[in-house]
């Protein structure tokens, strides 16, 4: 049966459809992920056209049909107009809203969800902390919100809390994807083997340091100074947090080539460690 319902939505994907329609990929409060057609939004004069850009968050009026609901209306609540006039930040954007919809269920409420993406996309529009770092933040708050985000206060072996040795510079602790988060390498040692999914990345003190300010629900402010080296490490971090999506969502980040094209290459010093464990894990 044929039904019209309100939602509020944020555009994460559009392509045409047709002679003239568009079919939009919306993430809603109400209904959770859903596809929609937007009937004629691809001629010059449609009322629709504007509305459908990324990461625009509409009032919609949905008419269900056979297959697919229609949008008959959208009242534009935000545009996010400062990520698309800056590469990295409609990278990262893209990203986030990849992540969004391997997560994101259908025909489901999805408040909490909604909620973190538009603050995530808003933190990035603002730009008061270098890109990376506000990606690699959602990164982990969307793992967080999908029950899957990596353990980094504490060993995964041992339950002993983890603090980065910063006086020690060749310090390191483990990272497994498969295990969930970080460990000791001590913790190994009294291990009678070490298991093929243990088989560790090795982080720094400032990439450990890192990854727990990750969990916090806001980045330090200081972190934009470079405090104790950590604006070095944030392309290794977001390449570590890549692999562990990946892996745990069981999808690809295509998004994430666009980050590598816009990073300067001198960027990427320190993920080597990172991407050369991949294949292990």
């Amino acid at each position: 049966m044929n039904r019209t319902y309100k939602a509020t939505g944020i555009n994460l994907k559009s392509v045409p459809l047709g002679e003239a329609d568009r079919l939009v990929t919306i993430l809603t409060r109400e209904h959770g992920l859903l596809r929609a057609v937007a009937p004629g939004a691809r001629k010059p004069k449609s009322q629709l056209s504007g509305r459908l850009q990324l990461f625009v968050v509409n009032e919609l009026l949905l008419h269900q049909g056979r297959s697919l609901p229609k949008i008959t209306q959208a009242h534009t609540l935000k545009s996010h107009s400062r990520l698309s006039g800056d590469l990295g930040k409609l990278a990262a954007g893209q990203y986030l809203g990849e992540l969004v919809m391997a997560m994101a269920l259908s025909e489901q409420p999805q408040e909490q969800l909604f909620s973190l993406l538009a603050e995530h996309l808003h933190r990035l529009e603002m730009g008061l902390l270098p890109v990376l770092a506000l990606l690699a933040h959602g990164i982990y708050h969307l793992l967080a919100e999908a029950g899957v985000a990596p353990q980094v206060h504490a060993c995964c072996l041992t339950g002993e809390p983890l603090i980065p040795q910063w006086s020690h510079p060749n310090w390191r602790v483990g990272f497994s994807f498969t295990a969930g988060g970080t460990f000791s390498l001590g913790a190994l040692l009294h291990q009678e083997s070490v298991p093929s999914r243990l088989r560790p990345v090795r982080l720094s003190a400032p990439q450990l340091a890192g990854l727990q300010y990750l969990a916090a629900a806001e980045l330090p402010a200081q972190l934009s100074a470079g405090v104790h080296s950590l604006s070095e490490i944030w392309p290794s971090l977001e390449r570590l947090l890549r692999v562990y999506a990946e892996y745990h969502l069981d999808t690809s980040i295509r998004s994430a080539a666009l980050i590598d094209s816009y990073l300067p290459s001198e960027s990427l010093a320190g993920g080597g460690e990172v991407m050369a464990d991949r294949a292990t894990t």
